[in-house]
């Protein structure tokens, strides 16, 4: 069986004898397998025999482009002049601001049932059968509510004034602190105010805007 032999031509131990059982050259560590068969002595007994022309391995061609097969498709024109455009300016999303609250309006029945009513405009008044949408502020049920009208006052937040105001739309009259309104006209309400439906003093509420 032929010796191991280490294969590196850089090698101290190149194409000496080793180990059978080494699996790498124990100089290098370059793995083993590989013999490197000694050079023949030329026999310069006999004549020497004219060595044949060894093969040449044939050398590898580069592969050949492909040439575009020609289509029938148009010729792009790339002298194409685009106009210039006006860059995009980004559409901003409408902000809506929200509405701020206004205060809450409180009228306090002398009976001591409480109404209360935030908004924009509304109605003080009693249900009817002729009239399907209801009063915001709805006095049905409280004694003497005959005095009060189907929309007998008409409320509405005043935003240069800052504050609600009330007109008298009734048939039967509205006392603000003692002093009849006049119909038609705004009136400002504010904390502690007395208000009074009817002459005889008998549907009476205090004010509050809180």
């Amino acid at each position: 069986m032929a010796a191991n032999r280490c294969p590196n031509p850089s090698c101290e131990y190149f194409n000496r004898a080793l180990p059978n059982n080494a699996k790498v050259c124990p100089w290098c560590e370059t793995p083993l397998g590989n013999v490197v068969a000694p050079t023949p002595t030329p026999n310069t007994s006999h004549h020497p025999q004219p060595i044949p022309p060894q093969p040449t391995p044939q050398q590898v061609q580069p592969p050949r482009p492909l040439t575009p097969q020609p289509t029938n498709q148009p010729l792009v024109d790339d002298q194409t002049n685009y106009q210039p455009r006006l860059p995009i300016q980004p559409i901003q999303p409408a902000y809506t601001p929200q509405a701020p609250r206004l205060p809450l309006l409180k009228l306090i029945h002398s009976s001591g049932r409480e109404f209360q009513w935030s908004g924009e405009t509304g109605f003080i008044g009693r249900r009817s059968q002729s009239i399907n949408i209801p009063p915001e502020i709805d006095l049905t049920g409280i004694p003497n509510e005959g005095i009060v009208s189907r929309r007998h006052a008409r409320l509405c937040w005043d935003w240069s004034q800052n504050s609600y105001m009330i007109v008298d739309m009734s048939t039967n009259g509205i006392f603000l602190n003692g002093t009849p309104l006049n119909p038609g006209v705004q009136y400002r309400l504010m904390n502690g105010d007395s208000l009074q439906f009817g002459q005889d003093n008998l549907v009476r509420f205090a004010v509050y805007v809180v």
